[in-house]
């Protein structure tokens, strides 16, 4: 890999975009490299992703713009069809990922995010979608994710006039769940992925399912997908241990995601 490394410590994996020079930012290399990087999660060790940059400046810039720039129309959809597809795997992903988001996050940067399920970030995080100042929409779902982040008119108002935000604002409209010192960013990633690892990974996966897929149904519908996951989860041996322990009063011995 020439632009993400990746790290797996216990039952978590670390993926690191490491385009610094650049400021991380997504060229088609490093989407396929993100792709690939996915691939060789081993899902039966790992139970939690966590997503981050190198360096303390950006998380992700943004996507290319020097790779973008002269694109004609149909190469541009098809750009923006490649870092979707990366990041609708990322959000479908069977375990979770936490966005772990240092300084800048903007454009696809702040996309990439939004694909995580939980995004943590340094005081010195800036998020922002400014490509209506380039001439473009937002591409690799920024108009899909931040209104249902942090609703339509929030998303509206971020979109159609371009201006960055910094952290303490992303905290008070949702965007993000946390905020802390540089330094403190990836031992609170760690910390949280750990706690994630730790409970039952089946149980994990599938309420992570039934929320992904709840979100596009009606409340009727989304119901019924829970009870199929909810039950899903019976005879196995995590769901038998973990209520033996609690009915015996004791800890967990361990999940074994089977």
């Amino acid at each position: 890999m020439e632009y993400v490394l990746y790290e797996q410590k216990g039952m978590v994996g670390i993926i690191t975009i490491s385009r610094e020079k650049a400021l991380n930012a997504l060229n088609s290399v490093v989407l396929e490299e993100l792709n690939q990087t996915l691939n060789a999660v081993n899902q039966s060790e790992v139970r939690c992703l966590i997503l981050t940059g190198a360096g303390e400046k950006s998380f992700v810039v943004g996507a290319d713009i020097g790779e973008m720039s002269t694109l004609p129309k149909v190469a541009g959809e098809v750009f923006s069809k490649k870092g979707n597809e990366v990041f609708r795997r990322i959000e479908t992903f069977p375990i979770p990922v936490i966005a772990a988001i240092n300084g800048f996050a903007l454009g696809g940067g702040c996309e990439i995010a939004m694909s995580c399920d939980i995004r943590i970030c340094s005081d010195n995080a800036v998020f922002g979608q400014p490509e209506v100042g380039l001439g473009i929409t937002p591409g690799f779902g920024g108009t899909q994710r931040l209104a249902r982040l942090v609703g339509p008119g929030m998303a509206k108002q971020m979109i159609f006039t371009g201006r960055n935000i910094k952290a303490d604002e992303a905290f008070r409209i949702g965007l993000v769940n946390a905020v802390c010192a540089p330094g403190e960013l990836l031992p609170l990633a760690e910390k949280m992925a750990a706690t994630i690892a730790k409970n039952a990974p089946i149980a994990v996966r599938n309420s992570k399912k039934a929320i992904n897929e709840g979100l596009d149904l009606d409340m009727d519908a989304a119901i019924v997908v829970e009870e199929k996951l909810f039950g899903d989860c019976f005879e196995t041996y995590d769901q038998a241990e973990g209520m033996a322990a609690f009915m015996e009063k004791r800890k967990v011995e361990a999940f074994l995601n089977k």
